[in-house]
């Protein structure tokens, strides 16, 4: 395991301080804030750790209330809504400063037998065929350099290979608003259910809205063409799956409009069984002169 990779463990460990109440450090993201992302995973470990560990998520509904501040930590409280013979219910409430930054609902469920079918994968190139993070960033000389760092530094636990050229790789003229993205982590994981879906979710928050992004030509923070942030998320997680091993993050917008944009996706294993889906809405905005 790399120690980018346990670096990120132990920031989604959380400190359990009272009963249903959690503690969990933060650090800044690429952009001044604490990573969406990170708030989700520690809640979502707070949510799992109060459930019995034969019933996995299935689904998490999340609000992005207020910015985190990345020097102070997290508390998170977790209210038992439910616990029922095949799911349970969970909200979570993430507090900084007093004030509640972030609100997430997490459902878990015992395993049941039932009907089946899914949406097929479409086609992508093997992961192996595709740049990484790093070689890709390092060809883009009009990014400065220290956004540069900051994205190799974001992504030093996951190895993250976009398909196509990202929003802030090529800009300027409308794409097609669709992205796809393999990922997986650096390292091999235990295997903890609750972990996997933790490092998914902590990983969803990355690209998500990069379709917006593409459908209108723009590059994105990184070359400060639009302003945004994430305001809410949710995921449902249909299938098992291994976050150390490649999944297919196919991504696309189906709208932007009135200063919001809106992405949804899907998330598969290489071998074609589609794990999650993940839609999000977010502020996307062009700064003022």
């Amino acid at each position: 395991m790399s120690q980018a990779l346990q670096d990120l463990l132990d920031l989604l460990d959380l400190e359990q301080i009272e009963e249903n109440i959690f503690r969990g450090q933060s650090r800044s993201a690429v952009v001044p804030r604490v990573f969406g992302g990170q708030v989700a995973a520690q809640a979502l470990v707070a949510a799992g750790r109060t459930v019995p560990a034969d019933r996995p998520a299935h689904s998490l509904h999340a609000y992005f209330l207020r910015p985190g501040d990345p020097g102070a930590p997290i508390v998170y409280t977790v209210d038992r809504i439910r616990d029922g013979r095949s799911f349970t219910t969970r909200r979570v409430v993430a507090v900084q400063h007093g004030k509640p930054i972030f609100h997430l609902s997490a459902s878990f469920q015992t395993h049941e037998d039932g009907l089946e079918h899914q949406a097929p994968m479409p086609p992508s190139p093997d992961p192996a065929t595709l740049p990484t993070s790093q070689e890709r960033l390092r060809g883009y000389d009009h990014l400065a350099p220290e956004v540069v760092e900051k994205f190799l530094e974001a992504r030093e636990a996951i190895d993250l290979r976009y398909v196509e050229e990202p929003p802030y790789g090529r800009f300027g003229e409308p794409r097609e608003p669709h992205s796809q993205v393999w990922f997986r982590t650096n390292g091999k994981l235990a295997d903890d259910p609750l972990l996997h879906v933790v490092l998914a979710t902590y990983v969803s928050d990355m690209t998500l809205l990069d379709s917006i992004l593409l459908a209108h030509g723009r590059g994105g923070w990184a070359v400060g063409d639009v302003v945004g942030a994430s305001l809410d998320h949710a995921m449902w997680f249909h299938r098992p799956f291994r976050a150390d091993e490649w999944l297919l993050y196919d991504q696309e917008s189906p709208s932007a409009h009135g200063g919001r944009g809106l992405g949804q996706a899907r998330i598969y294993t290489q071998d074609g069984q589609l794990a999650i889906t993940v839609i999000q809405e977010g502020v996307v905005r062009v700064p003022r002169p």
